[in-house]
This record gives C-alpha cells, sequence and structure tokens, in this order.
C-alpha cells in the first residue's frame, strides 16, 4: 500500500483535494490563460514539490494501513485564528509549529523521528522563500494596481456591485473583527453554499492573517485591496497569474490557506465576476439554488418566531443592488407572514414598499399576509378597503385567496376577519367541483353509473381509531426502538460489563456533544455582530439541542466497524434533522390537528361496522376537506431545503461528533497510557482514482460494541410498516404517512425537474396513478409466524447461505497469519488479505440487513400492517418502508400473508398446488395440468415438509425460492387436511408472473407475430420459453460456423444452453449494451466447471453476437421499435433537451440524465466534491439515448399493473404486485387472470407508439416556425416515420394460459 500512498501523493497535494475530487478538478479552478501558465511553472513546481513532500511525510508517519489516516481530533481546520499560523512569526521553525491543532485532554503528541524534523524544516524554509517571492510580486501588483486605480477613483461605488467585494464589508472594516476565529469567520463562506462557497471561503484568509502581521504589511494590503476593487484590476495578467496559482494551492486544505493578505486580496479581484454571471441567469440551477437557500433560512426565521431576524437577513441581500436578484416575492412574502403573526401592519407596509422598489409585484401570499395582520389588528374599514382595492387592481380576486394560498394555524380565519370588516355577509367560496377522469381506459372505472361501493376492512370503527392512535405516537416519537431478534441468546458476565461501560461512555458522549454543539451555536450567534449571518446557525435553533444530540448519537450507535463514507453519513444527519423539523412544524402548524379530524370520519369509508360508500378513498378524503372548511392547509407551503444546504448542515454535525466523542485509550487494557483518544477517525480510502473520505470508528469502540452484543435496535418510524391504513394520496405533496414527509415520486438527491412536472400537470390527469397507489397501499398484510420462527432459528445458529441466511462475522473467512517480517509478504498474502476483508465487509452487510428484516416482522408478529407505497419517475411502484416489505427476497416473502382470508373455493386448493410447483422451478416448460399432477405426485414430500421442514427429508430446500415453498407446502398441507378444502380460509397470497414481460410489451406494440409466440402473446397448449428458443437459434449459428472451421464454435460445442442465454435475452429488452451482454456471458461460462477459462473472453464475444442476432432474426418488429425510440431519444438529447412523455394514464415522465456537475462544499474536516443534478444542465447524451427504450417499456409495464390494480378494486379482489408479478388469493386466481389479459389487451389497443410521435412532435418540433433547423428537420423526420406494425392479432392474449401464469 506504501505505493499506493506515494502514487497518492505525486498525484498531487492528497489535503487538498478532499475526497472524490480528481487532480483534473483542481486544475481546472485555474482562470489564467494558456500564454501565461508558462509564467508561474516554476513558481507551481516548487510548491508542488512540496507538497508532495508534505503528503508523502505524513503518510510515512500514518500507520501501515490501505487509508491515509487523518486524525482529525489532532489535524486542526486550517485557516482557524486560534491555532499558530507557522508563517506568522518570523522565527526558526520548529516542530511544535507544525502542530496547529489543541490536543485533548492527557493526549501526548506524536514524536517524529529525527529525519523527518529534517524535513519539515527543510520544506519550511522552502516554503518561506517561496512566500517572500510571491509578496514582492503581489506588493508590485498592488502599486502597479494603485496607480492605475487612482484616474478612476469615481469607479469606486461601481465595485461594490460585487459580490465578492461584498463577502465582508464589516470585516475590512473592523481590524478588530478580523481577530475573529475561524469558527465565526467561516460561516459568512457558507451563506451561498453551491454558487459562492468557494469565493468566499478563499476570501477568508485575507481577514485572519492581519492581526499578527505588521503595520507595513496592513498598508500594503489595504492598497492591495482597494485597487483590486477598481474594475480594472482583474484585467491584469500578473493578477491572473497569482489567481491561478493560489486556486491551485489554496483552499481549506492546502498548505497557503491562510497566508499574507496580498496573495488572498488578488485572489479576491479574480473570482469576483463569477457570483455575478450566476446572479445574471436566473434560469441556472446554482441560482434557483441560492434562492431556495435564502427562503428556508427565512422560513426557519418564521417558525422560530423571529420576525427581527428575518428581517435583517432579508435586507443583507435587499440593500446590495447585485444580490437583491437572488429575492423573489416568494422571500419578502415570508418575513411579511412574520410580521403578521404578531400583528405590525407597518412593517408589513414597509415590505409592499421595498417590493416595489426593486420591481417585483405583490402575489396573492402579500395580500393574504397583509389581510391576516389586519385580521388580528381588527383595522379601520378604510385600511382593508384599500388593501382589498389593491389586491383586485393587480389582477385578483378575493375568492382566490381561499382557493390557491396555503395557510397554517388560525390564518384562514383571521384573513376572513378582515375581509368581513368590508363585506360583513362575504362567505367562503364553495370548494371546485370535483372533477372525473377522461381516460378512454377507464371510462366504465370512473362511470358513476357502475361505482360500486369500497370494499370494507375487517376492523370497527373503533378498532381503526385505535390503530390511528399508536402509529401517529410511532411517528410523533420520530424513532421506534425494538428488540433485536438476536435477543433470545443468553447474556454473558463479558456482555453484561461491555454494556455497562458502553452506557457510561454514552452518557459521557452525550455531554460531550451537548457542549461542542452549544459551544459551536454560541461562537455562531456571536456572529450576527460583525458581518451577517452564518447559514446554518438558524437551522441549529430549530429544536431543542438534545434533539440533536440524540440524532448524532443514533448515527454513532449505527456505524459499522468498516466504516462509513462521509457523504452517505452527511446525507443521512441532515435528512433526520430535516424530517424532524417537518413534524415540528405540522405540529405547529395545526396541520396534525386538521388530519385527525379528517382521518377520524375517513376511517368510516374503510371500518366493517359503517355504511358503505360508493367514493374512492382519495375522492372520500377530498370531500371530507372540504366539508372541514376552516383551519389550517392539510399541504404545507414549500419549505424543502437544497441538497447542498443539507450535506452542509451533516458535515458540520459531523465534525462535531468527530471532535466531541472520544474514550480512554485504557478502557480495554489497563495497562496501557489513559490518555483519551478519538472514537471516530477521517480517513481516506482510494477508489480508482478518486479519494473517498470515510468516518471509521477506533477499534476500541467496535470491540466494546461487539462484545455488548446490544438487542436493541433504533429505526426512523417511516422504516416501519404503518398500523393503520395508510393516508391516501390525494397531490403529489400529501399521502401515505401521517406525519413522516413523503414524496410521490422517488428521485435522486438534488433532482427537482420530476415535481415540478407533477405539480404543472392538472390534477385530474394524476388521479388514476394516486388512485391505484391507494389501493395498493389499502392492502392489508399480517405475519406468517410459524415460518419466522424457524427463520429466525436458523438465522440465531450461524445462517445457512444455502438458504439465503446469512451467517455471523464469527463465520467469516479468518485471514492468513501474517509473517514476524512484515516485508516478507507476499503478493499472494496480501491480495488473501484484501478478500478476505471484502468477504467481511460483504458478510457483515447481508447479516444486518437480515436482522434489520427479521427484527421488524419479528415486532409487527401479532398486528396487522400495511405499506404505504409510491413511485420512481417512470411509474414503477414501491413500498415506502425500506427494509421489510414484499419487493424483498424470498425470505421476507415468506413471512409476509394477506390480513384478510378467503375461503379456497372448487379451484384455490390446485392454484396454491400449481403456484409451489412454479416456485421450486422444476416444471417451467410443463402445461398446467401436468404441474398439478406432479403436485399430487409429490404430495408425501410436500407433507412432510410441511411437518418436519428441519428433521425431515427437507424436500423444500433443493427448491427455486425455499422459504416461499415451504410456506405453501405448509398452506397446502393445512387446507388438504380440513374437512372441506374449498371452505378453508386462506391467507396466502398467488403469484401469477409475466412471461418475459418487457419482451411482451415489445412484440404487442409492434404485433410481431413470431415474437408473440415466443412469449406467449398467442394461445398454447404448453408454455414457449423465449430463452430456450434463442438458445436454439444461437446453437444453430454455431453448429454452422464449427462446419465451416471456426475455433470457438468448435469449443462451445455442448456449452450452449438456455442458462448461459437467459440474463442477456431477459436484459436486451431493457437495453443490455454488447460490452454488458459479454459480461454476463463470461459469468455464466465460468459457473461452468467444464469450461475451458483460457477461451472465456473469446467464447462470451462470439455467444453475445449471436444472442443479438438471434433476437433480431426472432423479434424484428422488437428491434425496429427499439432502433426508432434510440434514434429518437438521441437526436432530442443532442438538441440540448430532455426526453419526456406521457404514459397511456396520463402520468408525465421526464428522463433525470444530465452532466452532472460537482459542486465542491468547502468543510473544516474536508472538500466535499458534491454531484447535483438538475434541469438546467445539459442533458447526458449518452444515458438519454441508451435508457429510453427501457423506461419507455417500464412506464408501459407500470401502466397495465394499475390498470389491473384499479380494475381488482371494482371486482373485490385483494391485489398487490411486484412489477410485473401479480398476487391475490387462490380463490380469485382466475378472476385477476381474465381482467389482467383485458386491461394487457386494452391498453396496447391505444394507438401508443402514434400518440408518442404525435406529443414528441408538438414538443420539440414547434410547428408554427416556419424556418426550422437542421436538427429538428432530422428529428421531424425521424419522430415522424413511426414503425410499421405486423399481423399479430391482439385479440388472442385473451385465450393465452401462459401470458401470465
Amino acid at each position: 500500500m506504501s505505493l499506493l500512498r506515494l502514487r497518492a501523493a505525486l498525484l498531487g497535494p492528497a489535503r487538498l483535494r478532499g475526497a472524490g475530487i480528481p487532480w483534473s478538478v483542481l486544475r481546472n479552478y485555474s482562470s489564467a490563460s494558456a500564454k501565461e501558465k508558462a509564467r508561474r511553472n516554476a513558481i507551481c513546481e516548487r510548491t508542488e514539490l512540496l507538497e508532495v513532500l508534505k503528503a508523502r511525510a505524513k503518510q510515512l508517519q500514518a500507520s501501515n494501513v490501505p487509508e491515509v489516516t487523518v486524525n482529525k481530533v489532532e489535524l486542526a481546520p486550517l485557516g482557524n485564528d486560534k491555532y499558530q499560523d507557522p508563517l506568522r512569526k518570523v522565527v526558526a521553525p520548529g516542530v511544535a509549529e507544525e502542530q496547529p491543532a489543541p490536543r485533548g485532554r492527557d493526549e501526548s503528541p506524536a514524536r517524529p523521528s529525527s529525519w523527518v524534523e529534517k524535513l519539515k524544516k527543510e520544506m519550511y524554509i522552502r516554503q518561506l522563500k517561496v512566500e517572500r517571492k510571491l509578496s514582492i510580486a503581489a506588493s508590485q501588483l498592488a502599486r502597479e494596481g494603485q496607480a492605475k486605480a487612482k484616474p478612476k477613483a469615481k469607479a469606486k461605488p461601481k465595485a461594490k456591485a460585487k459580490p465578492k467585494a461584498e463577502a465582508k464589508p464589516k470585516a475590512e472594516a473592523k481590524p478588530k473583527a478580523e481577530a475573529k476565529p475561524k469558527a465565526e469567520a467561516k460561516p459568512k463562506a457558507e451563506a451561498k453554499p453551491k454558487a459562492e462557497a468557494k469565493p468566499k471561503a478563499e476570501a477568508k484568509p485575507k481577514v485572519e492573517a492581519k492581526p499578527k502581521a505588521k503595520a507595513k504589511a496592513k498598508a500594503k494590503a489595504k492598497k492591495s485591496q482597494k485597487s483590486l476593487k477598481s474594475p480594472e484590476a482583474p484585467k491584469a495578467p500578473k493578477a491572473k497569474v497569482a489567481a491561478a496559482w493560489s486556486q491551485s494551492h489554496a483552499g481549506p486544505h492546502g498548505l497557503y490557506a491562510h497566508r499574507k493578505p496580498r496573495v488572498a486580496a488578488v485572489k479576491e479581484g479574480a473570482k469576483a465576476q463569477w457570483p455575478r454571471r450566476v446572479l445574471e441567469h436566473k434560469d441556472s440551477g446554482q441560482y434557483k439554488i441560492l434562492q431556495q437557500t435564502i427562503q428556508s433560512s427565512l422560513e426557519c426565521f418564521l417558525f422560530l418566531q423571529q420576525p427581527e431576524e428575518a428581517e435583517r437577513f432579508l435586507l443583507l441581500y435587499h440593500s446590495s443592488p447585485v444580490k437583491r436578484r437572488l429575492l423573489s416575492v416568494n422571500a419578502y412574502n415570508i418575513v411579511m407572514r412574520s410580521w403578521a403573526r404578531k400583528g405590525c401592519l407597518q412593517r408589513i407596509n414597509q415590505l409592499f414598499s421595498m417590493l416595489e422598489s426593486v420591481g417585483l409585484r405583490p402575489s396573492l401570499d402579500s395580500y393574504a399576509a397583509a389581510l391576516e395582520c389586519m385580521g388580528r389588528n381588527q383595522s379601520s374599514t378604510k385600511a382593508v378597503w384599500r388593501c382589498v382595492q389593491q389586491l383586485k387592481n393587480d389582477g385578483f380576486h378575493v375568492d382566490e385567496l381561499f382557493q390557491k394560498c396555503l395557510f397554517e394555524e388560525d390564518e384562514k380565519e383571521k384573513v376572513l376577519r378582515a375581509i368581513r370588516i368590508v363585506q360583513p355577509n362575504y362567505q367562503l367560496p364553495p370548494p371546485p367541483k370535483p372533477q372525473t377522469c377522461k381516460s378512454s381506459l377507464l371510462q366504465d372505472f370512473y362511470s358513476k353509473e357502475k361505482m360500486v361501493p369500497y370494499p370494507k376492512l375487517d376492523f370497527t370503527v373503533q378498532e381503526l381509531q385505535e390503530r390511528f392512535q399508536q402509529q401517529l405516537e410511532m411517528e410523533l416519537d420520530n424513532t421506534v426502538t425494538i428488540e433485536s431478534v438476536e435477543s433470545t441468546k443468553p447474556l454473558t458476565p463479558q456482555a453484561i460489563k461491555a454494556r455497562k461501560l458502553l452506557a457510561t461512555l454514552r452518557s459521557q458522549w452525550h455531554d460531550s456533544i451537548l457542549q461542542a454543539l452549544q459551544k459551536s451555536k454560541c461562537s455562531m450567534s456571536k456572529l450576527k455582530t460583525v458581518s451577517g449571518y452564518n447559514i446554518l446557525y438558524p437551522y441549529l435553533c430549530l429544536m431543542p439541542d438534545e434533539e440533536y444530540v440524540g440524532i448524532m448519537l443514533q448515527i454513532l450507535n449505527t456505524l459499522s466497524p468498516q466504516g462509513e463514507s462521509l457523504a452517505v453519513l452527511a446525507r443521512e444527519l441532515g435528512s433526520k434533522i430535516y424530517n424532524r423539523y417537518i413534524t415540528q412544524r405540522k405540529l405547529r402548524s395545526r396541520q396534525l390537528e386538521k388530519v385527525q379530524e379528517v382521518y377520524e370520519e375517513y376511517i368510516h369509508l374503510l371500518a366493517k361496522d359503517s355504511q358503505p360508500d360508493k367514493y374512492l378513498p382519495r375522492e372520500y378524503w377530498e370531500k371530507l376537506v372540504a366539508e372541514a372548511g376552516f383551519g389550517p392547509s392539510l399541504n404545507l407551503k414549500d419549505c424543502s431545503w437544497p441538497y447542498m444546504l443539507l450535506m452542509r448542515l451533516g458535515m458540520h454535525m459531523l465534525e462535531l461528533l468527530v471532535q466531541a466523542v472520544k474514550v480512554p485509550r485504557n478502557v480495554l487494557n489497563p495497562h496501557l497510557e489513559p490518555r483519551f483518544i478519538p472514537v471516530l477517525y477521517h480517513v481516506y480510502s482510494f477508489h480508482s482514482s478518486w479519494q473517498v473520505g470515510l468516518i471509521k470508528p477506533h477499534p476500541i469502540f467496535s470491540q466494546i460494541v461487539s462484545d455488548a452484543a446490544e438487542t436493541l435496535l433504533t429505526f426512523n418510524s417511516s422504516a416501519i410498516p404503518m398500523l393503520c391504513p395508510p393516508v391516501p394520496w390525494t397531490s403529489p405533496h400529501f399521502g401515505a404517512f401521517v406525519l413522516n414527509d413523503t414524496k410521490l415520486m422517488r428521485f435522486v438527491d438534488g433532482a427537482v425537474q420530476h415535481q415540478l412536472l407533477l405539480e404543472q400537470c392538472p390534477p385530474v390527469n394524476l388521479h388514476p396513478v394516486l388512485d391505484a397507489l391507494n389501493q395498493l397501499g389499502n392492502c392489508a398484510w399480517k405475519i406468517n409466524q410459524p415460518v419466522l420462527d424457524i427463520i429466525i432459528s436458523i438465522f440465531n445458529d450461524k445462517g445457512n447461505e444455502k438458504l439465503d441466511i446469512p451467517p455471523p462475522i464469527s463465520e467469516a473467512p479468518r485471514p492468513p497469519a501474517a509473517p514476524s517480517n512484515s516485508s516478507t509478504c507476499n503478493k499472494s498474502q496480501k491480495h488473501e488479505l484484501l478478500l478476505c476483508k471484502k468477504k467481511t465487509a460483504e458478510m457483515h452487510s447481508l447479516r444486518m440487513d437480515a436482522l434489520y428484516k427479521l427484527s421488524i416482522a419479528n415486532y409487527i408478529r401479532d398486528k396487522v400492517f400495511w405499506f404505504p407505497h409510491n413511485m420512481d419517475f417512470r411509474g414503477r411502484t414501491y413500498p415506502c418502508p425500506p427494509y421489510f416489505n414484499h419487493l424483498g427476497n424470498d425470505v421476507t416473502r415468506a413471512i409476509l400473508l394477506f390480513a384478510e382470508g378467503k375461503p379456497l373455493g372448487p379451484k384455490g386448493l390446485d392454484w396454491l398446488k400449481i403456484h409451489l410447483i412454479n416456485l421450486t422451478g422444476l416444471k417451467k416448460k410443463n402445461a398446467l395440468q401436468e404441474r398439478l399432477e406432479y403436485a399430487n405426485e409429490i404430495m408425501e414430500e410436500i407433507l412432510d415438509s410441511a411437518d418436519h421442514p428441519l428433521t425431515g427429508r427437507k424436500w423444500w430446500m433443493n427448491t427455486d425460492e425455499p422459504w416461499q415453498a415451504l410456506a405453501c407446502c405448509m398452506e397446502i398441507a393445512k387446507a388438504s387436511r380440513s374437512p372441506d378444502p374449498a371452505a378453508y380460509i386462506s391467507h396466502f397470497p398467488v403469484h401469477q408472473d409475466g412471461s418475459c414481460n418487457g419482451l411482451q410489451h415489445y412484440a404487442a406494440l409492434g404485433r410481431d407475430l413470431i415474437g408473440a409466440m415466443s412469449v406467449n402473446l398467442m394461445p398454447c397448449s404448453v408454455p414457449q420459453d423465449v430463452y430456450s428458443a434463442v438458445a436454439q437459434q444461437v446453437e444453430e449459428f454455431r453448429k454452422k460456423d464449427a462446419e465451416q472451421g471456426v475455433k470457438i464454435a468448435q469449443v462451445l460445442q455442448g456449452f450452449v444452453s438456455r442458462k448461459v442465454v437467459k440474463q442477456t435475452v431477459m436484459t436486451v429488452v431493457y437495453g443490455v449494451t454488447r460490452y454488458g451482454g459479454r459480461l454476463q456471458m463470461e459469468k455464466r461460462l465460468k459457473e461452468i466447471d467444464e469450461f475451458p477459462e483460457e477461451y472465456l473472453w473469446e467464447a462470451s464475444h462470439y455467444l453475445v453476437k449471436q444472442v443479438f442476432n438471434g433476437i433480431k432474426e426472432m423479434f424484428s418488429a422488437t428491434r425496429d421499435i427499439q432502433n426508432w425510440l434510440t434514434e429518437s431519444a438521441k437526436l432530442i438529447a443532442q438538441s440540448g433537451r430532455t426526453v419526456e412523455w406521457v404514459t397511456p394514464l396520463g402520468l408525465p415522465i421526464v428522463q433525470p440524465y444530465y452532466r452532472s456537475r460537482s459542486t465542491v462544499l468547502n468543510c473544516s474536516m474536508q472538500n466535499l466534491s458534491v454531484k447535483t443534478s438538475n434541469g438546467n444542465q445539459k442533458p447526458d447524451t449518452v444515458k438519454q439515448k441508451n435508457a429510453f427504450p427501457p423506461n419507455f417499456i417500464h412506464s408501459l409495464d407500470s401502466t397495465h399493473m394499475m390498470l389491473t390494480a384499479l380494475h381488482c378494486l371494482r371486482q373485490g379482489l385483494t391485489f398487490v404486485s411486484v412489477h410485473d408479478c401479480y398476487w391475490t388469493h387462490a380463490l380469485t386466481v382466475d378472476v385477476m387472470n381474465q381482467i389482467c389479459r383485458q386491461q394487457f389487451v386494452a391498453l396496447h389497443s391505444e394507438k401508443i407508439l402514434q400518440d408518442l410521435s404525435e406529443f414528441m412532435l408538438e414538443k420539440y418540433c414547434s410547428p408554427g416556425r416556419e424556418t426550422r433547423a437542421l436538427w429538428q428537420k432530422k428529428l421531424m423526420e425521424q419522430l415522424s416515420n413511426v414503425p410499421k406494425t405486423g399481423k399479430f392479432n391482439l385479440k388472442k392474449v385473451m385465450d393465452s394460459t401462459y401470458f401470465f401464469s
């Protein structure tokens, strides 16, 4: 690993790069032109050498581990005034000066060897020489700049418009303020996390370097600052050189992070133009994120009931002509609402004047705030009349206040009171008439004549109310602590001792984290008097300090011994704080009270002891909300925090955690020195050419946790299935959990385009999707206790990898014993060691995943529960609780049963037997009747498996899905032994699976006759197996080539099978490339022991080519459609647009693939390179092109599933799905099969490809324009050329037994 470290050191200054920032990115920070690069080479080479030497020295001192370790307790963030800066004192350098961090109690500094000291001194002297040369260059530049600036003294005020010039107005004016430590000075750099964090962080050294500098240096620095503020300063070539140098080598982790002010000032001037560019592009992603950050900060002040602070924060931006552009009407409205709650009408009037002064027009929310304030004050009739008149003059109507504005607490009542001052008889406008979805696919479903009462649950109103209260209490607590399934193990004395020790340590950590948090907040609060706000400060005041500490300790308790990525932990911490804040907002706004009132009425639709109602859950909820009239709105005003802000907040919490949590070094070994050491370490790990920051626990901590073998697990309440029916989805913002914030559509961090698209979509178009999600979420579940108990017993008895029960880490392979002389450790031993480590990490991950699933299942073993659902951007549905749900593996599915039972009926037992044989994977090519006969033949094995699962002949263990097979054996045993099997009440879900569902959709789209036969769209006496058909086709190609003497075709004789080609055939439809297909083939061939290894590459290359040829021949229409979709997406993406379409159910879809830009988040621990994706960046052409065919097909399979779900609801069936696998009771399998086929035919009877073509022509080719660009003509031609269809008759699907089976 030392070679790896040296390579890292030679690549560039490791600490400068931080985690995940390649050198190429840093190089791009340089703003120097190509001609000027030669002029700076000498300086750069010397400084790079210094950085390399310093990095190498640090790495050689580190312990011999694969990561470059940085102890954050012993390394202070550079730029902090509390710590010594070696260049501030012009004295002989000593080792002490290279240790800039304060040490914890009882800590002794490491003692470097004499060569290290010499190296440091040598480096230091070189450093000083370079610095002096730079100082001379900077002072010359300052004098030149001053000479140029004198004739243009009047130009100075203009410079004030530059964001950089305004970064620290007070700090520049008051030298005293400049002595503030970094903890206080840095926050201003954080004010605009994404766009301006870098320039402002770089402005910081100027402030920090002054206090101990000579008076002469001060004067020069001031002169250089003045010269830089003149408009001409950035044009100076020397400024560019210096700026380029400083950008390449400075920063919070560079050697020159806080040097003399002249260099920093040059840099400041060079960077001043950048924020201006951001502010000039109002549609840019950076601009929107800055705007969102300002608004979320103002929302914090509103929540904290601090209108003075909110206004002061607003004025920081309003008073600057440049920053003012970031303020939208919403920002002013938030401050108005703050004052409205206090009844300060005068302040609201001032804000109206401010709006007018910047040319912004008041919105409805502005008038709502003014009228709310008047309602609180009982203002005069004249004042209210004037406000109402102004509202009308601006083109609004009074009714719109109540139709379009969102209200919290008693705001609605106060606005109404104000209006009644001038219109005493004014009544609230009636709620809008419910609109009905006009989709041709759902005319019958939404027809009032054919409406049937909503099916009832087997619960009374009282029982559902009790369950709702349990769910509410769980969500109010935010977290749920449950017993682990490992708790049945007996306690050892060692575990008791470790638990006591851990409890003591946690108590101490709680106090030290609390102290660190309070200290951090105190230093931030003092900043208010200096230069504005630390952007994080209000976010640290939203809850009691204890809650923040609890969140940090929760993260500490769940940290894996292998450590976790810094970015992942930061995001998790930030998200937890945001979720708590949302919960508090819902409580404060009285939204929760209203949800409770409405839910108590809503359960009458579902309870068995109330009158049946012909409403859907969404319709009934909307009706109840409309009847409730007064009170807060159920949707909160948008208060989402930008992703970069979440990351910054999470990083701050993580820094506090690393800094505060310590453990005595001798806690496990009394013979060691009794000093405190950090529990958490910040280390870097190399992933390819990137460095990734990790937080790792100290082995002492991991050992204590391991010894304690704690049996309590803590989860977010949203990770547990709901204990009551979910709140129905009524809009993209509202549904699922009672309190937990849930998005209708899942998307990658930082992406907002999906949410915007949903908000712009007419609500009626989303009704089918919302109703389908509600139908899936309203399915009640319970636990299959006998199966769960067997699984837990194996889990606690060292697991069983064959049965997919992960063994504990104690079963992990032991690393080879290291030789006494570590230098003799050869390459193979190192490789073996790495493999052992990798295997251990994998085993830990799998074991914890199984532990979480089984523990949650055990926690709700006696309860009935529900899975609220949401969807991905293609419309595919997913349960919201992440760990335990029916989308899980074989183990999870085996322990789930429908809570509602139904009799088996005349054919139910047969369906159970067929389902069992399907789970074994033994008779895939046989007819259903043959599968049933086989089940009857092996009845003895089935009953033995049910009666003696772990002691009998264990037939169930040798099946494809062993645990589901065992559960099915038990159900068949109970049913067949009951007096009347047809009357036996079964809770067991029976599955019907699509036959290569992606190809089914392609074959139906292209009316492809041969393709339709291959994937069972045509009726047939036995199931057609597309994988075997392709394998047969490939074998024919191989035989021909072998006869012609192709060597690899001869080698492959006897090796072409269904198993080898299956994965590639399955994924071709989802856009797998030849490269990916080759890797799949290679993997399958590797599994065949007899296959000669030397031919792997050549054979897989040959096979993938033949598979693609076979599919092309068999599915000609499929390939045509796939090519048409791919080419269309390519042309759209090349035009700079993203691919969008609307599903046949009306769901708008946009592909979220952009050329993601990394934003560097400057944090004291390390720089984080955060990839952000938003609609203002250019689309990623390759991803847009390759992903469109599979995404389009996924959107069709989700549409088919939703249609089936809605029509099953009308027939009174229980229905859930796992994408293209549909579940129902054994009694209703035949009915579900009929509906499934009807809806497939109905869906593909629509003109899907023609509709897509028309939609895209209208969206991308602007038909009204006479002159079109060449790309538009090409795109028009491509989109208009819809692939021709074949002769397949879709109606045949209705009679196909094996379409879904």
